[in-house]
């Protein structure tokens, strides 16, 4: 019997599952999310483990969703300092590299950027030859004072030979030093791929302490013999090397991994799923049983980025928002009291008015001490509850494609905020085991490789382009950690460029495989 270890790392806890092979849930646990994370690691870890009597060389696999890179940003700490280098000159002059960035975040992250001439056309061809000799002047400059490196290329994800041979010349100047190059990690669009791949750079530092403190507390846990995965925002795994290697695409990993368990757990391939936590609910779709991903750039921290992000709609509602009461009118939220829930709340002894407490109040959960919020006018509270039941309602209905209700699985420990009905929604699912939802996503996920590129098809034909983009998707899975012969393609897109001329097309291509066993 070989079993799967699953965490998962919220704003307000951190919740684990052991499953076996059956993907049967054998025992779980939700524990506060402590300020440095991995205390509650550690402590989600071994709870889980101490529930059942099993050889803990027996589990074969251990699978962590966290938030240390999306909190890296958001708190501008721990970030590596990164030189920038831009391969584009006289092309891409006209803007300057993260010149919309929140000034805080560049302070953090950002040791100089530098202007390199080279780059390429949409179809391949070189706007101007590599000037290797600008790249080694910059790394004359950068030595002594950079942590990271981030390349970024004109029209790289079409050729990537500029950012390949620069990498090179990089690392030959200033030695074992992380180098992030942009057709690695996002698509078209030169800013926002800058972006990501800077941001991308900048967590090495955070990614690797993640990758020793997750074997740690393994190690202490007498788990010795699991392969250990990190979960992406596609939902699905990579490898820790592979996670190291590219630490952003580990960000807005925990509401994938609750749409994932959503979607196990009801059975459904296609709905939406409502993800109620301490914090904040997050809104996505199931999509042929994986997340629906976003069509837009996407914000990060500040920063403008277009690298693969799943198509949320997160609304300040949990189990820890605030009810802000200003004589007879009143506000929820968005602010929370978080992880401090049992120290704060009122039906816990505290002094903060939560949402938690209004649910209490009008008898649909019986959490803490229901007598501590008995003195509330129950009025007022079935008016506090119909204005989150909107604001849920107004969350769906922006995720919908059309006007007709849909079905809603609703998971997250937080889900005992929401009533029996929901305005707009055909079929209110609560499934088995909701609240860890998001651990058992984690526990359950396979490996993928996805690939964007785009081709001249008047230089290659059309079925020459998707099979090398198959086979480069297919490559990509196998790198993150998947068994190459469970590997199949479960989603293709191809696009017309009708405004770049060669008869271009923008080719993406999604492999998913299981775990190697």
């Amino acid at each position: 019997m070989s079993y799967k270890l699953g965490i998962d790392v919220g704003g307000t806890n951190t919740d684990a599952v052991l499953i076996d092979d059956q993907n049967r849930i054998l025992s779980q646990i939700k524990t506060p999310t402590t300020e440095d994370v991995m205390t509650g690691i550690n402590r989600a870890v071994l709870s889980v483990l101490d529930q059942v009597d099993i050889k803990r060389q027996d589990i074969g696999h251990a699978m962590l969703g966290t938030t240390h890179s999306t909190n890296a940003i958001v708190t501008r700490k721990h970030l590596l300092k990164t030189g920038v280098l831009r391969i584009g000159k006289p092309a891409t002059m006209c803007i300057e590299p993260m010149t919309d960035w929140p000034r805080e975040l560049l302070e953090a992250a950002s040791c100089g950027t530098y202007m390199i001439t080279g780059g390429h056309e949409f179809d391949g061809r070189e706007i101007f030859p590599l000037d290797e000799e600008e790249i080694r002047q910059a790394c004359a400059d950068m030595k002594g004072r950079v942590e990271a490196v981030a390349i970024t290329s004109v029209f790289s994800p079409v050729s990537s030979a500029h950012e390949t041979r620069a990498m090179e010349i990089v690392k030959e100047s200033l030695g074992d030093i992380p180098v992030t190059v942009s057709n690695e990690i996002a698509s078209i669009g030169i800013l926002e791929r800058e972006n990501a791949t800077i941001l991308n750079a900048s967590l090495n530092k955070v990614a690797r302490t993640m990758a020793e403190g997750f074997h740690k507390a393994l190690k202490e846990a007498d788990v010795t013999d699991a392969e250990v995965y990190i979960c992406q925002n596609d939902g699905t795994l990579m490898n820790m090397d592979y996670a190291v290697e590219y630490p952003v695409l580990t960000i807005a990993c925990g509401p994938t991994n609750s749409i994932r368990g959503a979607s196990f757990l009801s059975g459904k391939k296609d709905a939406i799923v409502l993800d109620v936590g301490g914090t904040t609910s997050d809104i996505g779709v199931i999509k042929g049983g994986f997340p629906r991903e976003s069509s837009l750039a996407v914000e990060i921290g500040g920063a403008r980025t277009n690298f693969r992000m799943p198509d949320l709609n997160s609304i300040g509602l949990g189990g820890g928002t605030i009810i802000h009461r200003n004589g007879d009118s009143f506000t929820v939220g968005p602010d929370s009291v978080g992880y401090q829930i049992t120290e704060r709340a009122l039906v816990f002894g505290g002094d903060t008015l939560t949402a938690t407490d209004i649910i209490v109040r009008l008898g649909m959960s019986d959490i803490g001490d229901p007598s501590l919020v008995y003195h509330m006018d129950r009025d007022f509270a079935r008016a506090v509850f119909d204005r989150m039941m909107e604001t849920v309602s107004n969350g769906i209905d922006r995720m919908k494609l059309s006007k007709d209700p849909v079905p809603v699985v609703l998971v997250g420990g937080g889900s005992i905020l929401i009533g029996d009905t929901i305005e707009g929604v055909a079929d209110l699912i609560r499934p088995e085991n909701f609240g860890v939802a998001n651990a058992l996503g984690a526990a359950i996920s396979q490996v993928s490789g996805q690939i964007e590129r785009v081709y001249s098809l008047d230089q290659i034909p059309r079925e020459e382009a998707m099979a090398d983009a198959r086979k480069t998707a297919v490559d990509e899975a196998v790198k993150a950690g998947a068994e190459e012969s469970t590997i199949s393609i479960v989603e293709v897109d191809d696009v017309p460029l009708a405004y770049l001329p060669g008869n271009a097309t923008r080719i993406r291509v999604k492999a998913v495989g299981f775990l190697k066993k």
